[in-house]
């Protein structure tokens, strides 16, 4: 990720800032599957939470119902003191969450720079009638546009030369920034990734781990993580909610997590005794990338 100075932004908050992002008894049921199961969860303002979990505790399904992909079955999602609970994605990304996805969900006919301009169609005020007679306000606010999409293309550290180039024809760790790219293309103040280190090799996620602290630092922006990667969890974190099966069964700083009997538990097993705090290197790793994965 880049590294290029940007304007600063206020300092993050001190420990125990208000919540900008709460849930009370949010729940999800499948059929009679439960993969949620009345979760209480709050991030403070300007921190850095990660929501980890074994594979199919439901830590994908929490993230769509936060981002309006899932309607709750109940309970209740708050953002900004509003009540955003069955509110359609793109009225959610418009009061500033934006997210990334666990399989990446770029649209491959279109060029990088166009993927991003999808990010910013948010903030644009043009409507159809301008859109068909293109008036000066118009061009200017396109212009604009296309020149905000260029700025999160540099700053997530997507080399010039692939602006308008096909895609596809990224590496792997660049579409990856690419989509961060869109997500910070419309201005959010709360940013949701989506195990964003997966199918990264050791270096390329130690630059993605500063760069995450980096968006809090410089931008002042809120993050919301799910990640396999332990050692980028412990590493980034000032709060971590560990799911299990649906209901969260731990919280909490990075050291009082990793030393909680039911997380060690649900990672190495009931047979784990009291004193088997859980290293970042015995968490399973993530798999490979699915694309027919429904989430994790």
């Amino acid at each position: 990720m880049s590294t290029a100075a940007t304007p600063s932004a206020p300092a993050p908050e001190a420990p125990g800032a208000s919540p900008i992002l709460t849930t009370q008894q949010l729940r999800m049921v499948f059929g009679g599957l439960v993969a949620v199961d009345t979760v209480d969860f709050e991030v403070p303002e300007r921190s850095i939470v990660s929501v980890i979990g074994p594979n199919g505790a439901g830590k994908t399904t929490f993230f769509n119902m936060l981002t309006g992909l899932y309607k709750p079955t109940s309970g209740v999602v708050t953002f900004n003191g509003k009540e955003i609970t069955r509110k359609r994605p793109d009225r959610i990304l418009g009061m500033g969450v934006a997210r990334t996805f666990q399989n990446i969900r770029l649209f491959p006919a279109m060029t990088t720079l166009e993927n991003v301009l999808i990010g910013r169609h948010q903030r644009l005020r043009t409507g159809v009638f301008g859109s068909i007679f293109r008036f000066p306000h118009v061009r200017r606010e396109e212009s604009e546009a296309r020149e905000k999409a260029r700025e999160a293309l540099a700053y997530v550290g997507v080399a010039e030369r692939h602006f308008d180039a096909g895609v596809t024809s990224l590496a792997y760790g660049d579409q990856r920034r690419v989509e961060i790219a869109r997500a910070l293309a419309s201005e959010p103040s709360m940013l949701l990734l989506d195990e964003p280190t997966a199918g990264m090799n050791p270096s390329e996620s130690a630059s993605l781990t500063a760069f995450i602290r980096k968006l809090r630092d410089e931008r002042g922006l809120t993050i919301l993580l799910i990640e396999h990667d332990m050692k980028v969890v412990m590493d980034v974190s000032e709060r971590i909610t560990v799911l299990d099966h649906g209901t969260k069964i731990a919280e909490g700083s990075p050291e009082e997590v990793r030393n909680d009997q039911r997380v060690i538990e649900a990672y190495l097993g009931t047979g784990a005794g009291a004193g088997d705090a859980v290293a970042p290197e015995a968490l399973p790793e993530a798999p490979p990338p699915d694309p027919t994965a429904g989430g994790s």
